[in-house]
């Protein structure tokens, strides 16, 4: 399908379900490619084993995920929107996607024991989010990340500033042993930047949590 085409279809299925679930959506238009080429590359997507993306929205950084992963990896896509999940599928047929709440979601069912992902790619609206959710999605979800791996999201620039916001980059950054941001991508709409974080040394303390939660 011709990109330009793809691209206004994701851009009119994403603003109607906005509309249907503002509340969850976040935004009301999908990310840019330029803006998904950045966070793919960030993470590096292209030698990762296996693959976590959070809010896969329309696709938009689904599809170039799907271009540069390689060929025997493996991908998990989740979102809480049902229709963006059921579109994915069938656009998407080696890749899987769930339906479900980042904060809830089995990833050991997925994984297998004593895996890992070695990248992780969230779209989800940070800022749109109050502490006790942003506190929850991480905390289940870091421990999940391969020593060494990324965990990459995006902000929008000045959004970041509000202090839900600057909220979340305080608790990603006590997570993590580094953060880093990029430049700022001037087409997104609106312009968003990305958040790149390391937890290389804290995968021995994320052990026993893993464990735990693969028992039950």
């Amino acid at each position: 399908m011709n990109r330009r085409i793809r691209l206004a279809r994701m851009s009119w299925t994403f603003f109607r379900q906005f509309m249907l679930n503002w509340k969850t959506t976040g935004a009301i238009a999908p990310s840019s490619p330029e803006l998904a080429d950045l966070i793919v590359a960030t993470a590096g997507v292209a030698k990762a084993r296996t693959i976590l993306e959070l809010g896969t929205g329309t696709g938009a950084f689904t599809q170039r995920i799907a271009e540069v992963m390689g060929k025997e990896a493996r991908y998990l896509g989740i979102d809480l929107n049902e229709g963006f999940v059921e579109r994915l599928r069938a656009r998407f047929d080696r890749m899987n996607f769930e339906s479900v709440a980042a904060q809830e979601c089995d990833f050991a069912a997925f994984l297998g024991e004593g895996n890992r992902f070695d990248c992780i790619v969230s779209g989800l609206p940070w800022a749109a989010f109050p502490q006790g959710l942003q506190e929850s999605i991480l905390d289940q979800v870091l421990p999940w990340l391969e020593p060494g791996g990324k965990f990459v999201t995006f902000a929008y620039a000045g959004l970041h500033l509000l202090p839900s916001g600057r909220r979340f980059r305080t608790l990603l950054k006590g997570r993590c042993v580094e953060l880093e941001t990029t430049k700022t991508v001037l087409s997104n709409l609106p312009p968003a930047f990305v958040y790149s974080a390391s937890v290389t040394g804290a995968g021995a303390a994320s052990n026993a949590a893993i464990n735990s939660r693969s028992r039950r």
